[in-house]
């Protein structure tokens, strides 16, 4: 599952603290809600929206800051 999350937004629910110090992130995938531990190259606050950009095994998902543009939908995402 954690696989298909790559291309996915999401947000923290427990800080991120960056670098190998994870934090978790939900991500709805399927219409069902799924918390992924989560590491980022610089911390992350709870609230923040991510970008789910890699995996690095079972539940565990390599993340960036998403902030929202007017200009793209989240929903092009992956569209070619």
């Amino acid at each position: 599952m954690a696989a298909s999350a790559v291309g996915l937004l999401g947000r923290v629910v427990t800080r991120i603290r960056g670098g190998e110090l994870p934090g978790e992130v939900r991500v709805v995938h399927g219409g069902m809600p799924h918390d992924y531990l989560a590491f980022a190259e610089h911390p992350l606050p709870v609230g923040a929206d991510v970008l789910v950009i890699a995996t690095r095994g079972a539940r565990q998902l390599v993340v960036e800051p998403w902030t929202l543009d007017a200009t793209i939908s989240p929903l092009d995402l992956g569209r070619t």
